[in-house]
């Protein structure tokens, strides 16, 4: 079997789980809402990031795609790409100046729209690549770590285009980040490291919706979970869950596991990383490799082993303690494992699909800044989801619609 063999197998496979998406791009083929336009994107390379592409490829548009993580491609699925007529600049395993240089040779479509995972591609367009400002007309991002980005520049007057924060819509929130991060990151730990979770303490660092995701997994493995945080709200929260709370100065003594997932830099910094026990995991389960600051452990460390299993290094310290970096502290579920399930992914690019299509019949009419999906787009999904895997609901009776939108009615 050759390369672009495996990777259409893989895309084959994937597609089986995502029924919404499948659909859709059905649709585009008929109305082919893209005809003359250029995409380039910046997404993960993975099977299903394929059958998003060739939804949006059959609706005529001329697509450019680069990796938004150097760990994260699947090369028999890029090199399956490719023979859809899509062009692929990824490569597993790439240094920092060729993940780059392939964002840039993207970038030269001189797209029209861009689909972005994690802000770098927008980030490129307005630092490096200025020259292209004037052609793009909007774009979507996936992540929340994208939008913290995205709404930055758009406080400071500096982004040029209107994006839609695809990661904002509620079934993301609910389907991708919590179920699909929470068994994602779980499934790309197991797999590096082989290790038992219940009875383990396992340290989560962040509990927005991957946050919770990823300790209510664990919880459900039998691990003791403790949560850390800097949001009062998101603390009680965490509290009033059964977790337990502390700083990170204090959990970092008692952790088996730690999992980081803020979207923030150094939430794992020298002074924990010197009171953790003997054999501590660590793992990173947000976008970029800052949140366990990888620099300050090869300071600390006397020796480091490499691969002492796939996607596992091993740090030992002056005192003789061992600490385990997955991943080289990138994300662990799509290095170490496949990342979300398909099943996840048929909503996540589902909504993202359809949003490319609501902006591309509103962009004229919007001025630069950070969009939400329109709520009928969140709704459709959902519906879609529902109506693929045959689960019926309730419709409101004409009366009760009329009890809705009515305030005469008393008790």
């Amino acid at each position: 079997m050759d390369v672009s063999e495996s990777g259409e197998r893989q895309i084959s496979w994937a597609a089986r789980s995502m029924p919404v998406l499948t659909a859709i791009g059905e649709r585009f083929a008929l109305s082919r809402p893209f005809d003359g336009l250029r995409i380039a994107a910046c997404l993960h390379v993975t099977a299903e990031t394929a059958v998003l592409m060739g939804a949006l490829k059959a609706g005529g548009a001329q697509i450019e795609l680069a990796a938004s993580n150097p760990l994260s491609t699947q090369d028999d699925v890029a090199e399956a790409l490719r023979t859809y007529g899509i062009g692929v600049h990824a490569r597993a395993g790439v240094d920092r100046a060729t993940y780059y240089r392939h964002i840039h040779q993207a970038l030269d479509l001189e797209p029209d729209l861009v689909l972005d995972d994690g802000c770098d591609l927008v980030n490129i367009l307005h630092t490096e690549r200025t020259d292209l400002l004037e052609r793009v007309s909007g774009g979507c991002e996936e992540t929340t770590t994208g939008i913290i980005r995205l709404r930055q520049m758009a406080a400071e007057g500096a982004l040029r285009f209107p994006v839609v924060a695809v990661n904002d819509t509620r079934t993301k929130r609910m389907f991708d980040n919590r179920y699909g991060t929470g068994q994602s990151t779980l499934d790309g730990i197991m797999r590096a490291t082989n290790t038992m979770l219940a009875g383990r303490t396992v340290v989560v660092a962040g509990f927005g919706y991957c946050g919770r995701g990823v300790a209510e997994r664990a919880k459900g493995f039998g691990a003791r979970v403790i949560v850390t945080e800097i949001d009062a709200v998101k603390a009680l929260d965490a509290t009033l869950q059964g977790y337990e709370v502390r700083p990170m100065a204090q959990a970092a003594m008692l952790g088996d596991l730690f999992v980081t997932v803020t979207g923030n830099r150094d939430v794992i910094r020298g002074e924990h990383l010197s009171v953790m026990k003997d054999g501590a995991i660590l793992a990173n389960a947000g976008h970029f490799d800052v949140e366990i600051d990888v620099r300050a452990l090869d300071e600390l460390a006397q020796e480091v082993h490499r691969g002492v299993r796939p996607n596992t290094d091993e740090y030992v310290m002056p005192d003789g303690r061992r600490l385990l970096l997955l991943a080289e502290g990138r994300l662990v579920n799509l290095t170490a494992a496949e990342g979300h399930p398909a099943a996840v992914m048929d909503m996540s690019f589902s909504a993202q699909a359809l949003a490319v299509e609501w902006l591309v019949g509103a962009r004229a009419e919007l001025a630069p800044g950070v969009y939400d999906v329109p709520g009928e787009i969140d709704h459709e999904v959902a519906r879609l989801k529902l109506a693929a895997t045959g689960i019926g609901i309730d419709t409101l009776t004409p009366e009760q619609e009329d009890y809705l939108h009515s305030w005469r009615a008393g008790s």
